[in-house]
């Protein structure tokens, strides 16, 4: 049972699809008072269960997109940003919006951003779920944050270590045998 690794849930199912509501109603404010139809871009794979429920909640037109981008080796943030799928849609002149899992180091969010930024979009926010910025290194921040959490690697609802735990339904403060 792969639950038997995690020390504790952090975040329960039930929190993150209260919180996923209100970050959706913030977001839709935003959009509306624009007039904007945003293309929501996902970052491969974390973003997904995050991304899937934000959106089912909007109430205004979007578009999506994915992009896949590594910077992990197991748990550790290696800084090398590397882009293995890009975006399908082109940025230019249109409103975008990252959704991303979590920002640790925020390496791959401050590399993304300025690589985005280059194909002049209309508009740039960040969306993320979590945020850990004891760990910060890059000088970002999310334009919406679901919770801000403590330096604790965590899985669940998407993240993952090596490609497990993403399916769990809550955030779960994984426990390492280091530990």
């Amino acid at each position: 049972m792969i639950a038997q690794d995690i020390e504790k849930i952090l975040l329960s199912e039930e929190e993150i699809e209260n919180r996923c509501v209100e970050l959706a109603h913030q977001i839709e404010e935003d959009y509306k008072e624009s007039g904007e139809t945003p293309i929501v871009v996902g970052l491969l794979k974390g973003s997904v269960p995050f991304m899937a429920e934000l959106i089912k909640r909007f109430e205004f037109p979007c578009e999506i997109d994915f992009m896949s981008v590594s910077s992990y080796d197991g748990t550790e943030s290696i800084g090398d940003v590397r882009i293995l799928k890009d975006m399908d849609l082109s940025c230019k002149n249109r409103s975008i919006l990252v959704v991303e899992d979590i920002i640790d180091t925020g390496l791959t969010l401050y590399n993304l951003k300025k690589m985005l930024s280059s194909r002049n979009p209309e508009s740039l926010k960040i969306c993320t779920l979590l945020d850990k910025p004891s760990r910060r290194i890059a000088d970002i921040k999310g334009d919406y944050c679901g919770f801000v959490i403590p330096d604790k690697f965590v899985v669940g609802y998407g993240m993952d270590l090596n490609e497990k735990y993403r399916n769990l339904p809550f955030i779960g403060i994984y426990e390492s045998e280091n530990t």
